[in-house]
């Protein structure tokens, strides 16, 4: 039998007693059996997944005001309900209810806390997570995913996400230590010890086989490598990308791949949610992580949930969380879901991103998701990695750099348009610039 990876290290939390403890015996039982949640039979995922919904509305129920509330308000006499079709009939929790409110649905005692991060929105007050140790050490690492996450001890995972406030750098690096052992390089963002320079040295000193990072600054330190004299696929030499963080177009993933010269695949994820899906090597979309969360699409109108293969809300619900449970939270993001049929025998459900609700982009009497419209501008090798697109009154208005061409402004600028128009028939104007600013940050493509 085919040796059957574990984790490397297990955690147990002195004291500890949760409504997650009975899930252990389930996650054991597959170990036991070689199995991961990802190929089981969809019915039994479906059970598995109503067992756990049942224990969070209890928890909830039980330990959170605010929940038990608006529970009762919509006719709940028990926290329970008898099927997955009957999780409709809870209330969607929105992110104005939460945002700078760091009780509103907490569910433990203060001192119970392990880790908080935030993050902020357009109103500039953050949204506060709360995780126990045990949520974030325990319970988060309960299900595996070994046929889309290949990594063990023999990788070294260069970490260059945001280790400040957000999840994604520490929610990264407990993955690689505690799940499959590997050793970690904390190279962070572009912040005060993070020089990009510094962070390609570590990289080539170590040799890095798997890098986690957004897609802008994947760029970015592909473009920065050229100055310090290091040479991608000889100095740095990596198998593997892992980008979060940022949406990005299938192309512009591919040309990340010919410039790294391996293997890039996407990861959603949120700090609220945790991680919502993972792209296997097929790239058909995301496989749904459905052992930690269900996932759930609804017309962002209405609230009423949609079926297999229509575009909506994704509305999102933790089912290992003790600290912070999202129960129905209403992502903001736009996505279809589609019963899984990919090649690579994965069971879990396959979910396609459609990008930001408040990202569309209104040109003439249609609305364009940036993605896709990034789709088409990556298809033209001339055109570099960084662009803006500027909606004015309805009109586009591209600005883009050239990308290792001897095309001028002016032919440039002429090409594109004709291929947007040809492409997706949008009508724009095209600026050529060379000096669109880098950024640390999350990468900003579009302007109103």
């Amino acid at each position: 039998m085919e040796n059957f990876q574990t984790h490397k290290m297990t955690v147990s939390v002195d004291k500890h007693s949760s409504h997650l403890e009975q899930f252990k015996d389930f996650y054991k039982e597959l170990d036991d059996q070689g199995k991961t949640i990802e190929n089981l039979p969809h019915e039994k995922i479906e059970e598995y997944q109503l067992k756990a919904i049942n224990a969070t509305l209890e928890h909830v129920w039980n330990e959170n005001e605010y929940y038990r509330s608006r529970l009762e308000e919509a006719g709940f006499t028990e926290p329970k309900i008898d099927h997955l079709e009957q999780l409709a009939t809870v209330p969607m929790l929105k992110k104005d209810v939460i945002r700078g409110d760091k009780e509103k649905i907490l569910c433990v005692e203060p001192k119970e806390i392990g880790q908080v991060h935030l993050t902020s929105g357009t109103s500039g007050k953050p949204i506060y997570t709360s995780y126990t140790l045990a949520d974030q050490y325990v319970y988060d690492l309960l299900p595996k995913y070994l046929e889309l996450f290949k990594e063990t001890e023999e990788d070294v995972a260069a970490i260059a996400l945001p280790y400040e406030f957000a999840l994604p750098g520490l929610g990264f690096q407990r993955l690689f230590q505690f799940a499959f052992g590997t050793a970690v390089l904390s190279l962070g963002k572009g912040g005060y010890m993070a020089p990009v320079d510094k962070s390609l040295e570590l990289m080539k000193e170590y040799q890095a086989t798997v890098l986690t990072t957004t897609p802008s600054y994947a760029s970015l330190l592909a473009e920065e490598s050229e100055k310090y004299g290091i040479e991608i696929g000889k100095d740095i030499k990596l198998k593997k990308i892992w980008l979060t963080g940022e949406g990005c177009s299938s192309t512009f993933r591919q040309r990340l791949e010919k410039w790294w010269g391996c293997e890039v695949s996407f990861f959603y994820g949120s700090t609220e949610c945790g991680v919502i899906g993972v792209e296997c090597s097929k790239h058909q979309g995301y496989h749904v992580m459905e052992g930690h969360i269900k996932l759930e699409i609804i017309d962002p109108d209405s609230g009423e949930v949609l079926p297999y293969g229509q575009t909506g809300e994704i509305v999102v619900t933790t089912l290992l969380r003790e600290g912070m449970p999202m129960v129905r939270y209403r992502s903001g993001d736009l996505g279809k879901l589609q019963k899984s049929q990919c090649d690579c025998g994965i069971a879990l459900d396959v979910l396609e991103l459609r990008g930001r609700m408040e990202h569309m982009l209104r040109i003439g009497d249609e609305d364009y998701s940036p993605f896709m419209i990034e789709h088409f501008l990556m298809e033209l090798p001339d055109v570099g990695l960084w662009y803006h697109l500027k909606l004015n009154k309805g009109e586009l208005t591209i600005e883009a750099e050239k990308f290792r061409t001897d095309l001028s402004d002016k032919k440039l600028a002429k090409k594109i348009r004709k291929h947007m128009k040809d492409r997706i028939g949008i009508d724009c104007n095209v600026v050529i610039r060379d000096d669109i600013p880098r950024t640390f940050g999350k990468a900003t493509r579009v302007f109103n």
